[in-house]
């Protein structure tokens, strides 16, 4: 199975040479890397065109009038070509060398979910606050929308190319996941979580918000999302 991975960045130039050398490293021939750089003003996509330059598995799609994280997670899929597409932060918060475990949960699963919050994950990558924060959206999402998933704003995911032909992705930031992998479910894919520890980052600064009122904003972002799923399949 070739797997695309698509990295969504913005200021990662510290972290993306380290973390696109371990995936190349780790996942071999079968893999190609999509760098989606929201003409990131710390040079990002200059060190990754030089990697481009020099290995044919690394592509940088960089773009000069959009930004935001669904949209380039959805640029990165439209310009891929592997069997199965993942996607991931590239801060190294959440270790490369979980990805072969997703992908061998796609053997037995559609998608596979790399998980803070089944047993074996943990998040120590981020403040007393924002954890608290993550916890008390999640557990909304498992309340309003079903305990089947437990990390509903993972945004560490794999899945087999064929979802994406059914489900598109549809938000802002990490609402789109909780759309994503609810509507998944709900069309009848396969699901899964795999643990994994999120740790922090190596470099620069985190874009999940630092203080409670980015926290707040973001989090009537997610809220909305759940009580419209929720809603919605009243509706159904």
């Amino acid at each position: 199975m070739k797997v695309s991975v698509v990295l969504p960045t913005y200021n990662e130039r510290e972290n993306i040479g380290g973390l696109i050398g371990t995936l190349l490293g780790i996942l071999g021939d079968a893999v190609e890397i999509i760098v989606v750089d929201d003409n990131s003003p710390d040079g990002t996509s200059e060190v990754v065109e030089r990697i481009a330059g020099e290995e044919r598995r690394v592509k940088l799609v960089r773009r000069l009038h959009e930004r935001g994280l669904r949209s380039a997670i959805a640029t990165g899929i439209a310009h891929s070509g592997g069997d199965a597409i993942a996607w991931m932060d590239c801060d190294l918060s959440m270790p490369p060398e979980v990805v072969p475990g997703l992908l061998r949960a796609l053997e037995t699963s559609d998608i596979a979910v790399g998980s803070r919050y089944v047993r074996g994950g943990g998040d120590v990558g981020h403040s007393p606050l924002a954890r608290l924060f993550s916890r008390a959206i999640n557990l909304m999402a498992s309340l309003f929308l079903g305990f089947s998933i437990r990390d509903y704003t993972s945004g560490f995911v794999v899945a087999r190319r064929p979802v994406f032909t059914d489900i598109q992705l549809v938000g802002d930031y990490g609402e789109y996941c909780i759309d994503f992998l609810y509507r998944a479910r709900k069309r009848g894919f396969r699901v899964v979580e795999v643990p994994y520890r999120c740790v922090p980052r190596r470099h620069g600064q985190s874009k999940t918000g630092t203080n409670a009122v980015e926290l707040m904003r973001r989090g009537v972002k997610y809220i909305t999302t759940i009580v419209r799923l929720r809603f919605s399949s009243w509706g159904r």
